[in-house]
């Protein structure tokens, strides 16, 4: 193959000739390939190439072109523009064969179409071409791509929860990078306090902290602050003890990196409202540094409807003056406000008697045996079997692995097989 690399006008003239049939696009990517050296030098002037090409049918060499265009330094007007074009590349292009055989370059023009809309402070632009791109690149819903948490990081600045809480509803089974995997439930968490969907914001956090680890990252620490905060949010109390799956270096480090966290834990489960405020007040700065004080704020919020929960157990019938008493509101109406807010969200089931302002706490009206509850049952079930199965899959697949073989090989190696006690029955791959 004798093809030019004088000029970027004879790279032009390539892409438009040889992105027809699957063997012109194969050799296009070769070519491309050797003209990278070259399209980076004439980055500045690549812009107006991109004019003439189109990105669904020239998919390969507009990408290279974007790719190096997008290292060139630009003003505001010329990064604006930027953004659109990328837009427009992402969500026009050709995947199937052309844009996989150069997915790392993919990845680059996402990534740096984010950075570009963040600079420009206009997050929202970069939400939907995004989410394109994610669904483009991954080959399945269970694969966790390196631009999932660029994607969430976007609309946690756009303020796009909903969006963002879409794509956490997927099962992931498939991780390349363990720090994709980190800031995708970090930020995935973070999404879901937007949504105030607390249960998987807990989850996402918690896979955070008990992930493996060799040594303690930011990333982890700043996890288990937030685990702490909406376990009160959502539990009512937070446990100091780790699941035993979690890493020894967690486990050591991670509580002295949070102590403001736990300090406030301790105060709410005394259930005084007034030393859980003087321990806010105190550690206000800490909690500011972090970026934790709204969700702090939350927490001071739940523990009135924690203690009216408490007086569910006790008492049967109750006045909004008692309440209010009992849990330190400032009034019967501020009382009466939570006790309702709370009915509406299910927290609770209670009656209120507004000619005498007396409250009629009540049982759990579900019988579990509504179609609808059935349905809920069944759909459950059926995740469960499922996971069961996909895990039953990866462990039989991990005992065929050569590496992992390797790894129980040398262990065993260190033990005498007949003392069966001294056998570890995990080991650290």
């Amino acid at each position: 193959m004798n093809l030019s690399l004088n000029s970027v006008e004879s790279v032009l003239a390539q892409i438009q000739g040889l992105s027809n049939s699957a063997e012109d696009i194969s050799q296009l990517h070769a070519f491309l390939k050797q003209s990278e050296e070259l399209l980076l030098s004439e980055s500045i002037s690549l812009a107006p190439l991109l004019a003439q090409l189109h990105p669904s049918e020239h998919s390969l060499g507009y990408l290279y072109i974007l790719d190096a265009g997008m290292y060139a330094p630009t003003s505001k007007e010329q990064a604006s523009e930027l953004v659109s074009c990328a837009a427009r590349f992402i969500n026009e292009c050709v995947v199937a064969d052309q844009i996989r055989l150069a997915p790392e370059k993919f990845i680059s023009v996402c990534k740096r179409f984010k950075e570009q809309v963040m600079l420009l402070e206009e997050p929202l632009r970069g939400v939907g071409p995004m989410l394109t791109a994610i669904q483009k690149l991954r080959l399945s819903s269970e694969q966790l791509t390196t631009l999932h948490p660029e994607f969430l990081l976007l609309c946690l600045m756009a303020k796009c929860y909903k969006i963002g809480f879409s794509i956490l509803e997927d099962d992931i089974f498939e991780v390349d990078q363990p720090k994709d995997f980190y800031l995708y439930c970090y930020y995935g968490g973070m999404v879901c306090i937007g949504q105030k969907q607390f249960p998987k914001a807990l989850e996402l956090f918690l896979n955070v902290v008990t992930a493996p680890m060799s040594t303690l990252n930011a990333i982890a620490v700043e996890a288990y602050k937030k685990y702490i905060l909406v376990s009160l949010i959502q539990n009512g109390q937070f446990s100091t003890s780790f699941p035993k799956y979690t890493s020894s270096v967690a486990q050591r480090n991670l509580k002295n990196y949070s102590q403001p966290y736990l300090e406030l834990a301790n105060s709410y489960n005394l259930g005084k409202i007034s030393e859980l405020e003087t321990c806010v007040q105190t550690n206000k700065d800490k909690y500011e540094i972090d970026n934790n004080l709204g969700l702090v704020q939350q927490v001071v919020s739940s523990i009135y409807k924690r203690n009216i929960q408490r007086l569910t157990q006790t008492y049967l019938t109750l006045s909004l003056q008692d309440i209010a008493n009992t849990v330190q509101l400032s009034s019967p109406k501020e009382a009466e406000m939570h006790v309702l807010q709370m009915i509406e969200d299910g927290e609770i089931y209670a009656t209120i008697n507004q000619k005498d302002g007396m409250v009629r706490f009540l049982e759990d009206p579900e019988q579990y045996k509504t179609c609808g509850m059935i349905e809920h049952i069944d759909s459950s079930i059926q995740r469960i079997m499922m996971l069961s199965k996909k895990l039953t899959c990866m462990d039989e697949r991990m005992s065929c692995d050569p590496s992992y073989l390797a790894k129980v090989g040398r262990e065993r190696q260190r033990f005498d097989f007949d003392d069966i006690e001294g056998v570890p029955q995990k080991f650290n791959l």
